[in-house]
């Protein structure tokens, strides 16, 4: 699929942000989607449900098991499929290897339109040109911000990892934070590393790089204490997502330090810590926007021929703050697992 010839047809204003085309609420999540039954999980779908003919949508992240982070994407784009009349094929590996060969998989299977994040965005170019050449339109989410228009694909939908790095820098030098530690889950995450990055850039104080393991809670905790005991001038913990967040709250608390916390990304046990004052702030993507978005954005091409963002912007889902000044207007719909 040639996005840019498709462009060069015609000259469109280019959309930077989008709300969502229909308002939504989800009461819980499903291992299948685009049916009866994820409608009726959905709760309600004020928009209805679209007429057109069936299609079928593989999602394939690079997710890794146990982050609610990306519970929140998969019910935007179950609740997309419910609205949209689409069958969804969701399926994820944090090894971009495996995740290239789900990929794979999806184009044997002969899909109408792959979303796909690029955290590793070398390890997918081979398989999603391969997509691409077999006729299926490919839209990116989440990550691969830096490559998605070299590597052909209609849209992304997400936010500037390295802008939201640098606007939660900026934030921490009117906290007074003098000694930040950015803690890093997935060593070699493009979007990790960025943010981290970002927030090195300008932050006025010293920020120092911890690498962890993601998938072992305990070995975080454990990790992120040993630290802080090693260096006592540490007063701020950055972490790069909820889970990791919430895991240093109790590395803090336990190892009787006194670090404060800010965190990039939300579920409903960190909003909950905002409120009761453990986390100071989230920068907020909304994930539930760029699952959402990236489904409708296929029917829409599918059905209509569009292109969001013109074809050449990214649509951008953040960043935004989260913290004691509006975190009770998030938390409703945190609590039903949609922020």
């Amino acid at each position: 699929m040639n996005r840019t010839a498709h462009c060069r047809s015609r000259r469109i204003v280019p959309v930077v942000a989008v709300a969502a085309a229909a308002a939504l609420t989800l009461a819980g999540c499903s291992s299948s989607s685009g049916g009866k039954k994820a409608e009726e999980e959905a709760g309600n779908v004020s928009a209805g449900k679209a007429n057109t003919p069936r299609m079928t949508i593989a999602m394939v992240t690079h997710a890794p098991s146990g982050d609610t982070f990306w519970d929140t994407i998969r019910k935007g784009a179950e609740a997309a499929a419910a609205k949209d009349n689409v069958k969804l094929i969701y399926s994820n590996d944090e090894n971009a290897g495996d995740q290239a060969n789900l990929v794979q998989n999806a184009i044997d299977q002969k899909v109408d339109g792959i979303a796909v994040t690029l955290a590793k965005p070398d390890a997918l170019k081979a398989v999603v040109a391969k997509a691409e050449k077999a006729g299926i339109p490919v839209v990116g989410l989440n990550a691969g911000l830096s490559v998605w228009k070299q590597q052909g694909l209609l849209s992304f939908f997400g936010q500037d990892e390295s802008v939201s790095g640098q606007a939660l820098g900026s934030k921490l030098n009117a906290t007074g934070a003098k000694h930040a530690l950015c803690v890093i889950q997935a060593q070699g995450d493009v979007n990790l590393e960025q943010r981290c990055a970002g927030v090195k850039k300008t932050f006025s104080g010293k920020t120092d790089i911890l690498y962890v393991n993601g998938t072992d809670m305990p070995s975080v905790k454990s990790t992120i204490t040993a630290k802080l005991k090693q260096d006592s001038s540490i007063d701020e913990v950055v972490a790069l997502g909820a889970p990791i967040a919430l895991t240093a709250e109790q590395a803090v608390s336990e190892g009787g330090g006194k670090a404060k916390i800010a965190t990039f990304d939300l579920n409903k046990d960190l909003v909950s810590a905002i409120q009761d004052g453990r986390i100071q702030f989230a920068v907020d993507q909304q994930p539930y926007l760029q699952g959402y978005l990236a489904v409708d954005s296929l029917w829409l091409y599918r059905t209509n021929g569009n292109f969001s963002g013109g074809g050449e912007q990214p649509v951008l889902t953040g960043p935004a703050f989260v913290d004691k000044s509006n975190v009770d207007a998030v938390a409703k719909f945190a609590a039903k697992g949609t922020r």
